[in-house]
């Protein structure tokens, strides 16, 4: 664009070229002043690199913002004076006016007279000029004026009409769009001439790069990140998609690293938030056109080309993470400290946005891995942390995310939400009732010391606990302690939240267990008018109901419940029961037929995929697990703790048989094939209430085939044999029972008859007061004792047992009053 002799470049203006595209301002400016020096011809040469010198010179120093503006007036007042002495004949016969003109738009925008850039842009012809092989500082100066031209444009609002608008809007798009091509294309031009080979390791010790980089500078860098974001504010989200994916297929340059990283995460952005709708379009595997005034892009052969919104996310993503990871900073030197933030802010946005698409699209486990690279650059980083908890909760490996959530909890010593989550895992997933009373007591104490309003729920987090640890005590005072510990909790916990149906729930459910129905059923009811649809409450007023022996009214709740959660197999399993009192076990036999259909319309797909456990889901809205008291696997989530020790005794006894060949789990998660081995033995019970004991025999077959070390099996088989007066072959399955779960009452009562009907009279009371301390207000139990003790001649005891289970009858419900499930919702 400049001119040069007709002789040919002499050795100073060959020297002038050089220091120019090197940007040695300051060595230009002299040998102008040399060339000028030199002969007149070059005056008008010399004058205009005499100014752009001083121009770019100041510049390096006091750069192209808003707070520069002011002073600007005043030290560019000389590279002002230079440029306007070119804009005239001579300097069009120089080849220097162009330039000059957009040197000088470049000027007044520096010192903020808007109007007047646009101007010289005019006089420049900017808008008409014709795309050619321009050299390395031209193409600067004209992506700088294209891009300098569209901020002016945003400036200037002295647009009215609709079609003026329209107009302005169409010509600040493509002076955006060509600035951002010209700035590729130079910064590529650029790396190529300078051999400048970008370098990285992931988590470098020290973030300075190995050798001097050239940057866009900032009004480039405006320009590229303007282009998309100017569509947007147009409401052309489609065409700003665009954008960003052909920035981000050009050929990277080290000067424009940074910036792809922010173009990676807003191109999630806009897929995330929906913004192009239905005018999304997958990426098309084709080149794109080609001009001199078009960056390089990287060829399409055998690349992954994404199909849709989704695909392209999580690839964006992931590519989007691996530069985050890649510009870690692992020193925790204090120079590196402002870096090392910088850095650390972008990783956090990613993995913000890979949060929001992974959960989205049911990929947790992709989620979890990206955390766990971020670990090592996250030192006292409590998000990242907390981040990783709550995916390791998602994907089931509960004892690593509690030991995570411990960190987090001293990385926010006030924060009491984290203790809570904390204690949720240990009583929902881990079956830790007391770790999950330490941390819902120190939940408390923060709260007190540093108050967030969840007070309520932190002392409903402890009633839980000491409900749980009542439940799986054996001696009557402890039992009773810990009963009383959750009673003032959960009181406290309403007190402080009487509108929390939660509250109400756990509330009523600790009453009646402690035979306070009337008082239970009203927290129970005011529960159900705070949250109607609560299944887990509908499913404790329905045992209520049983206890207090309006067994019809509550098949008909049980059954208007299933109107609304169809798929609950809670419900179902008590609907079942409920039948088989009220309407006989054949009627019973239609629901838990229906119940293994749902299994395996829910379940089964799940067990024979390759996909992991953690990310199969159910479209149901139903509790997944049967939430009864014969439940043992240790992902049920049931009340009982004392089955904890039990699934343990099972688990090491199928490795066992597993090692010797004679047994092997069925594959995909095993809480869903030990939901069909309860489906299984409900039938089976069912079956045996209508004395077709060749089918109860099958029903057992099917589920030893699943799981043949459990007790509950065992506990049926033994049932069976009673039922065919087999008494030396039920007294040893429920000594199998008993001996893998010391704490089954309903083995412990069978084991007792058995021996009564053998003529163990003593070992029948010993095994019959295990029970009754084990579960106290056990009806069978005093009446299993009281047969025992009037074989015995012991009368007096005999009746006081009787009268025991007359008594124990009245509050007694269908099923155990702990059978509803652990909720948190």
């Amino acid at each position: 664009m400049t001119a040069r002799a007709k002789s040919g470049p002499s050795r100073i203006e060959v020297e002038i070229e050089k220091n120019r595209e090197e940007g040695n301002w300051l060595k230009v400016i002299e040998l102008a002043q040399q060339l000028k020096d030199k002969a007149s011809e070059f005056v008008c040469l010399s004058d205009f690199l005499i100014g752009e010198g001083k121009l770019e010179n100041y510049l390096e120093e006091w750069p192209l913002t808003e707070q520069n503006m002011h002073r600007a007036k005043l030290g560019l007042i000389d590279a002002k004076r230079y440029l306007n002495m070119v804009i005239n004949d001579a300097g069009k016969k120089a080849g220097v006016y162009m330039d000059a003109h957009l040197l000088l738009g470049k000027t007044n925008y520096a010192c903020g007279q808007f109007g007047d850039a646009l101007k010289n842009f005019k006089m420049a012809d900017l808008q008409n000029l014709s795309e050619k092989r321009l050299p390395l500082r031209s193409l600067k100066i004209v992506a700088e004026s294209y891009a300098i031209k569209g901020l002016c444009l945003q400036k200037d609002t002295t647009a009215s009409s609709k079609f003026k608008k329209a107009e302005k809007e169409e010509e600040l798009a493509r002076c955006f769009e060509l600035a951002s091509d010209l700035s590729l294309l130079y910064m590529q031009n650029l790396e190529r001439e300078i051999n400048v080979v970008s370098t990285g390791t992931t988590g470098s010790h020290s973030p300075q790069p190995p050798g001097q980089q050239k940057t866009l500078g900032e009004v480039l860098e405006q320009a590229l990140q303007a282009a998309p974001s100017a569509l947007l504010q147009q409401g052309k989200a489609d065409q700003a998609l665009e954008r960003y994916r052909n920035t981000l297929c050009a050929v990277e340059s080290s000067g424009v690293h940074n910036l792809r990283l922010k173009f990676f995460t807003k191109l999630a952005e806009i897929l995330l938030q929906g913004l192009v709708g239905e005018k999304y379009v997958a990426p098309i595997n084709n080149t794109l056109k080609t001009s001199y005034w078009m960056p390089k892009y990287y060829a399409s052969l055998n690349q992954f080309i994404p199909r849709c919104d989704y695909e392209e996310v999580i690839l964006v993503l992931l590519v989007a993470e691996s530069m985050a990871v890649r510009n870690a900073v692992l020193s925790q030197s204090p120079e590196f400290k402002e870096i090392r933030l910088s850095v650390g802010q972008d990783a956090t946005a990613v993995y913000d946005l890979l949060t929001v698409a992974t959960v989205r699209w049911g990929q947790v486990a992709l989620l979890q891995e990206s955390l766990e690279r971020s670990m090592k650059f996250s030192f006292e980083d409590p998000h990242l942390w907390k981040q990783h908890a709550l995916a390791l909760v998602s994907i089931g490996n509960y004892e690593h995310s509690l030991l995570v959530l411990r960190e987090v909890i001293r990385l926010e010593p006030n924060n009491s939400s984290n203790c809570l989550l904390a204690a949720k895992i240990c009583f929902e997933h881990l079956n830790l009732s007391d770790e999950g009373i330490e941390f819902s007591i120190q939940a408390i104490e923060k709260e007190s010391s540093n108050p967030s309003g969840i007070l309520g729920r932190c002392h409903l987090y402890a009633g839980i606990g000491y409900h749980l640890r009542a439940e799986a005590s054996i001696l009557k005072k402890e039992k009773e302690t810990f009963c009383c510990r959750a009673l003032d909790n959960l009181k406290s916990a309403v007190e402080l939240e009487p509108n929390d149906h939660l509250t109400r729930y756990f509330l009523g459910l600790q009453l009646a267990i402690m035979g306070q129905i009337v008082e239970a059923q009203n927290h129970i009811r005011t529960g159900l008018v705070l949250q109607p649809e609560h299944s887990s409450t509908l499913h404790l007023l329905a045992l209520i109901l049983t206890a207090e022996r309006q067994y019809k009214l509550a098949l008909t709740l049980v059954e208007n419940a299933l109107e609304e959660y169809p798929d609950c197999l809670n419900l179902l399993y008590l609907k079942a029961h409920l039948e088989l009192h009220e309407k006989g076990g054949e009627v019973a036999l239609i629901t838990a037929k229906q119940m293994l259909e749902l299994w395996k319309n829910l379940y089964e797909s799940q067990t024979i995929s390759d996909m992991p456990e953690c990310d199969r889901k159910s479209d149901t809205r139903s509790v997944f697990q049967l939430y009864t008291s014969e439940m043992s696997d240790k992902d049920s989530s049931s009340l009982q703790l004392q089955n904890t020790a039990a699934s343990r005794v099972e688990q090491a006894l199928s490795e066992v048989a597993s090692s010797m060949s004679s047994f092997s789990p069925r594959p995909g998660p095993q809480r869903a094939w030990m939901l069909q081995v309860e489906v299984w033995l409900l039938l089976a019970e069912l079956y045996l209430s209508l004395n077709q004991l060749a089918d109860v025999q099958q029903c057992i077959q099917e589920a030893m085939q699943i799981y043949p070390l459990s007790h509950h099996i065992m506990h049926m088989k033994g049932l069976l044999h009673m039922r065919k007066e087999e008494w030396t072959e039920a007294k040893v399955c429920f000594q199998n029972a008993v001996a893998i779960n010391p704490l089954h009452v309903k083995s412990l009562q069978q084991l007792g008859l058995v021996y009564h009907y053998l003529g163990l009279q003593g070992l029948a009371e010993t095994t019959l007061r295990e029970a009754a301390k084990i579960e106290p207000h056990n009806t069978v139990t005093w009446y299993n004792l009281g047969k025992v003790l009037e074989a015995l001649g012991e009368y007096e005891k005999a009746s006081n047992a009787m009268a025991t289970a007359l008594m124990e009858e009245k509050n007694n419900p269908i099923l155990p009053f702990n059978s509803v499930p652990l909720c948190f919702e």
